[in-house]
């Protein structure tokens, strides 16, 4: 079970998931949990990082460590009253090397990404003792581990790390023996090289550690626990009759995810998928409801759509040029040199006469594409290299797409009939995900349209 920063931001939170764990323990259930930072504390960890190689001084410094100290001692005090004295210690420990590294990097002036990874795990650091002191509290034997120790062996890249195959065998010999006679709370977000070097995983970090770990453990299942009942329709922020989708495939949480969901990373189905692992998304603070459960092939129902999703922060790219016609090695230049820059390509989109290409990437990446791209027109590799912020991606996503005719159709009709009209269409091989580029202002009228085409508000037997 993994619980989100949303899910432990206090006291009273932290009370509400002991509840949740402590049911199944009861139950006789063998419980591993991971573990988030609490809501907010990451994002304060990076922007110091961000501000104190280039600060005037250190004064920011002081007011973070206490604000940091008071803020989990006082979830400590009304979560485990009993072990404030014992746990306490541990945190007051945790914030003083805190508070060592930061002063390091703002008097040597330079951030690494070594550094920085290892700075922004310690949410999870000071909020995973409280946890586990909240489980004693209940008279529940539980252990702290953070990701290294946990077996979670990574790759090197900092900041975006991508787990080993290797770790299955060692989560398997750290953690499958505790499961017995304890529930050990795991730090998310983390894990190590082979040297020990400290790595963070990226976005959605955490549950991708709960899926690195239930496929370790080999788990009967890994609940990914949130503050919303599972997986919509649609962001309810643009769709207000969003419905929670009962059952998903693999498939189709990974083209969700990749097409920004905020629900789960498509990395964190990874780990579950190889060990065809069911995966289910809960909401904290309403645990009776069923929430999405995901397995391979999701349970069939007559929807050949059943999601849509909507990213407004993003950006055009067309790349042309008659020169790049039955050229070999065109394809290849573009990526490489984006890869290179480490521009994330959302969508492409490739005209049959080759002599242009269309790509979406994040609104963040544009100015690096650009640049990078500009190399290449000086190769005279392509002719011209244009951009445009005014536009949005929506992705249509079902596996019942698959083999099931008129379903483009079906999409175009309906936004040309609305006046919608579609800049760049891109396919997936695998059928679940038809995605297209619209002006920024047609975005939300786009997924209106299509949410009512296929009537996902409406339920029906899945």
């Amino acid at each position: 079970m993994k619980f989100g920063g949303t899910s432990v931001a206090n006291a009273q939170c932290i009370r509400n998931v002991v509840d949740i764990l402590e049911k199944h323990h009861k139950a006789g259930d063998e419980l591993a949990v991971v573990v988030s930072a609490q809501r907010g504390v990451t994002d304060q960890l990076i922007e110091i990082t961000t501000r104190l190689p280039t600060a005037k001084d250190d004064t920011a410094i002081e007011p973070l460590i206490q604000a940091l100290g008071k803020r989990h001692m006082t979830t400590l005090e009304g979560a485990a009253p009993d072990f404030v004295a014992e746990t306490g210690v541990v945190i007051e420990d945790r914030l003083i090397s805190l508070q060592n590294i930061l002063f390091a990097v703002y008097n040597l002036r330079e951030l690494t990404p070594r550094s920085k990874d290892y700075i922004i795990s310690f949410g999870e650091r000071l909020l995973a003792p409280i946890i586990s002191a909240a489980l004693r509290q209940r008279g529940i034997p539980s252990t702290v581990i953070d990701g290294c120790d946990a077996g979670i062996l990574t790759t090197p890249q900092h900041g975006e790390s991508t787990a080993l195959l290797e770790c299955d065998a060692r989560i398997k010999n750290r953690i499958e023996p505790l499961l017995e006679k304890e529930v050990p709370v795991i730090m998310g977000f983390m894990g190590c090289t082979r040297n020990g070097v400290v790595t963070t995983l990226g976005r959605s970090g955490s549950d991708y550690s709960a899926s690195i770990i239930g496929a370790g453990i080999d788990a009967d299942e890994i609940w990914i626990w949130t503050d919303v009942d599972g997986i919509m329709t649609c962001d309810p922020r643009v769709i207000n009759d969003a419905r929670v989708m009962r059952s998903l495939s693999y498939i189709e949480v990974m083209e969700l995810s990749y097409f920004g969901a905020k629900v789960m990373h498509p990395r964190s189905i990874e780990p579950a998928m190889r060990k065809n692992i069911l995966v289910r998304v809960k909401n904290t603070f309403n645990p009776s409801h069923p929430g999405t459960v995901i397995v391979r092939n999701g349970q069939r129902d007559n929807r050949v759509v059943k999601a849509l999703t909507y990213i407004d922060k993003v950006a055009a790219i067309n790349i042309n040029g008659a020169q790049m016609i039955g050229r070999p090695g065109v394809a290849k230049a573009i990526f490489t040199i984006l890869a290179d820059h480490e521009v994330n390509v959302m969508m492409i989109s490739q005209g049959s006469s080759e002599a242009n290409i269309s790509l979406i990437v994040d609104e963040a990446h544009l100015n690096a594409a650009v640049h990078a791209l500009a190399d290449l027109v000086k190769q005279g590799i392509v002719r011209e290299v244009t951009h445009n912020h005014d536009v949005c991606a929506v992705a249509v996503v079902g596996a019942g797409m698959a083999g099931a005719p008129g379903t483009g159709g079906r999409i175009f009709t309906a936004l040309g009939k609305t006046g919608v009209n579609v800049m760049m269409i891109s396919q997936g091989s695998s059928e679940a995900n038809i995605s297209f580029v619209v002006k920024q202002q047609d975005g939300p009228r786009a997924v209106r349209v299509l949410h009512d085409e296929f009537r996902l508000s409406e339920e029906c037997d899945e």
